[in-house]
């Protein structure tokens, strides 16, 4: 939709066409229903202030009068400012697919130590969860996809974690006797890491990259 400024343009537009004697400007005037008898030379012959011009203009666009036009043009949602900056990747956030999203939140809640940032419908069909600045979002679904497949394949994970400390966090998920798909461990590319896994199957892991 255009602008109310640019609308405000248009109808003073009209009101130099009609002052500089355009014949154009007769069809604009007679698509207002009282002047729709006038011909050209008396529309040219006639006065066209600026509140006439607007009314042209509304008609023109659908609208009634210049003040419904108006109310239409200030609530249109605005165009987009297009930053020149180049786009950069700023965060990412795993979706996890899960059976009951109040009963994920709550596990990551009550074992992992995370916020619950949102839960939404009723019953609940999508919700967050956060750490840290770190976010984990839950999606409703029957049977979570991924969660045979992580059963049998051993490095299935479906989000990963780094953290400063993750000997301290594997202690601290032990002592609330989490479900680890695979105990802390230092691997050969040079993370030291743990895996866990929720009641839905998902495995998450938690890593840090110093030795």
């Amino acid at each position: 939709m255009p602008t109310l400024d640019t609308y405000r343009k248009q109808a003073k537009l009209l009101m130099r066409w009609h002052r500089d004697g355009d014949y154009s400007i007769g069809g604009r005037v007679r698509v207002l229903d009282r002047f729709r008898a006038f011909t050209d030379r008396e529309i040219l012959a006639m006065k066209l202030p600026l509140t006439l011009a607007q009314e042209i203009v509304a008609v023109e666009a659908g609208h009634k009068n210049w003040a419904e036009l108006k109310a239409a043009a200030m609530d249109a949602p605005k165009a987009p400012v297009i930053s020149a900056e180049p786009p950069a990747f700023k965060s990412v956030i795993p979706i996890l697919f899960v059976r009951d999203v109040t009963a994920s939140a709550a596990f990551f809640r009550e074992k992992l130590g995370f916020a619950e940032a949102f839960l939404h419908g009723a019953p609940p069909f999508y919700g967050a969860v956060s750490r840290d600045g770190i976010w984990i979002h839950l999606r409703l679904v029957q049977e979570p996809y991924f969660a045979a497949a992580a059963a049998k394949e051993k490095f299935l994970i479906l989000a990963s974690i780094e953290v400063s400390n993750v000997q301290g966090l594997f202690e601290e998920f032990k002592a609330k006797d989490v479900e680890f798909a695979q105990p802390l461990a230092k691997q050969a590319w040079g993370g030291t890491d743990f895996h866990v896994r929720d009641p839905d199957g998902n495995v998450i892991s938690f890593v840090t990259f110093r030795s």
